[in-house]
């Protein structure tokens, strides 16, 4: 694995982490807003807001492909 290719690596991870962490803010920040405009949430959702969210486990699974690329890539390469 060549240092561009990890430095590519790197960034990925950073940007995938920095969005998780983002959409997570930007949704506590939803929790705490009332309207009426909403309907109710069911209490599955509520209780795991984070897994129900198709956001967050796309990202879940986006980190886990480029940890996986990072390992692949390290173990079959020779420094």
């Amino acid at each position: 694995m060549g240092s561009f290719d990890f430095i590519l690596a790197v960034l990925a991870l950073i940007i995938v982490a920095g969005a998780m962490v983002y959409t997570y803010k930007i949704g506590r920040q939803a929790d705490t807003q009332a309207s009426s405009q909403d309907s109710s949430v069911s209490e599955k959702v509520q209780d795991h807001y984070v897994m129900k969210n198709p956001v967050f486990v796309a990202l879940l699974i986006a980190t886990i492909l480029i940890l996986l690329y990072i390992a692949y890539a390290a173990l079959t390469s020779s420094w």
